[in-house]
């Protein structure tokens, strides 16, 4: 099989974003516009992966350190030619080069797939048809329709200006007679740059025939120069990626009010309202419903479970069965075991919830361990904080907490504790038993703990 290079082309500054990132880091779906050219390329598993850096370089390198991937340094930005010219000492060995852009996330695998093997040995181009070409270069053609050079939109005269069929930048070329060509590229242009495009010129003049594909999808080959053609391609890749869930089973209320950041799982009859955003890693059993307005963020939420609106659910794992919200926040290392309730306002944070426990009203549960049958009233705290370390709660199984209760950690509740409203427990209460606090105000000398040195 033909050995495949993979040059990627990251060195231009950006300058239209206006920021001081560098532009192949601004984020696309909370991914880096580079990584999701990155991934594309792996999916091609070539031989070897080349991102030609500039402007900002440190930066992208940091960003994106993945030790499989070769940089080479552009260190002046003279053209797209010129940048392909800093990877030839890499291509020994290599059969055919496809070169990328970085700022052009959208390209799929299947048309650089299809890109590849049309132009095994060849010369291999995708271009697009659009009704306006502005600021693109066009592909002229001869009078049988084969493909003569590409003429950017400053050279352009007002007949190929005219012309419909753009070039994407994204190529295939056969290695050696591209090294070849690269060093006969000159700058005599409106640009004074090296363009890469002109080697498809001299290809034709050596008689080679150029392949020509395009992609299924004209925003496949759409780059971002600005902040709003970044805001537009995350709406068309946030489309695609919900048509493709509803091809899958996934019921979006609305479409276009769905974002999703990360990777999605889900199972039969699952539901999603609008507004919800996916981010991280998150898996969905059968027949889970969520509720508008909701984050979801490396979550694991298992069969039946209803999410209301307005929550926040990070890294936690909720059983089946359970109830979640309105407006609750479930903070990473929580886990339900199956038929909780967790209502408005409550926040839990490290701590572990056992089957049919409650937590319905206004309540902050941080670093506990909650058994099975528990309730927890409204304005329950843990205080599992001390100033300086983090001390456990435990709650044992079918305990009744009061309203306005504060557990001082570390405490335990032991099983069918009832512990009356208003109390301040900090010393373990007895099973079975009622547990109340009534003190008059009090000001004692005392010494906030501090944290060691």
């Amino acid at each position: 099989m033909p050995t495949t290079a993979v040059v990627i082309l990251a060195a231009g500054q950006g300058s239209r974003m206006r920021s001081s990132l560098p532009k192949v880091l601004h984020r696309l779906a909370d991914k880096p516009l580079l990584r999701h050219v990155i991934d594309r390329a792996r999916d091609l598993t070539p031989t070897k992966i080349l991102v030609v850096y500039g402007h900002g370089g440190e930066q992208v390198r940091a960003t994106i350190p993945d030790a499989d991937l070769i940089w080479v340094e552009q260190t002046e930005q003279l053209g797209t030619g010129h940048a392909v010219q800093q990877v030839i000492p890499y291509l020994e060995g290599v059969d055919q080069v496809l070169v990328l852009y970085g700022d052009v996330p959208l390209v799929s695998s299947q048309t650089l797939r299809q890109l590849l093997q049309i132009s095994t040995g060849q010369f291999g181009l995708l271009t697009v048809t659009l009704p306006d070409p502005t600021g693109y270069g066009r592909i002229e053609r001869d009078d049988n329709g084969e493909v003569l050079r590409i003429i950017e939109q400053k050279d352009a005269n007002p007949t190929q200006r005219a012309i419909q069929e753009i070039n994407t930048g994204m190529m295939s070329l056969p290695a050696r007679r591209l090294t070849s060509w690269l060093g006969q590229l000159s700058n005599d242009n409106a640009q004074k740059e090296y363009y890469l495009t002109d080697v498809l010129a001299m290809a034709v003049a050596e008689g080679m025939a150029v392949k020509v594909t395009q992609p299924a999808q004209a925003v496949e080959a759409e780059g971002v120069n600005n902040k709003m053609q970044l805001a537009a391609l995350e709406r068309a890749y946030q489309r695609m990626q919900a048509d493709q869930l509803m091809a899958d089973g996934l019921m979006l209320l609305d479409p276009a009010r769905f974002d999703l950041r990360g990777t999605f799982t889900h199972g039969r009859d699952c539901v999603i309202d609008v507004n919800v955003i996916v981010e991280g890693r998150v898996q969905l059993g059968d027949n889970v419903h969520v509720g508008a307005n909701t984050v979801l963020r490396d979550a694991k939420i298992a069969d039946h479970v209803t999410i209301l609106e307005n929550c926040v659910i990070e890294g936690a794992d909720i059983g089946a069965d359970s109830r979640i919200g309105p407006f609750s926040r479930l903070r990473p290392d929580t886990q339900l075991t199956g038929a909780a309730h967790i209502g408005n306002f409550v926040e839990i944070k490290k701590s572990q919830v056992g089957q049919d426990s409650k937590i319905n009203h206004l309540s902050y549960i941080g670093d506990s361990q909650i058994g099975a049958g528990v309730n927890v009233g409204a304005g329950t705290i843990t205080c599992n904080y001390d100033g300086a370390n983090k001390h456990q709660t435990v709650i044992q199984d079918n305990a009744f907490i009061g309203s306005n209760t504060a557990l001082v950690a570390p405490v335990t509740i032991q099983q069918g504790a009832t512990i009356g409203a208003g109390s301040v427990i900090s010393r373990d209460a007895p099973a079975e038993q009622l547990t109340l606090t009534r003190a008059k105000q009090s000001s004692l000398q005392w010494q906030r703990p501090k944290k060691p040195a």
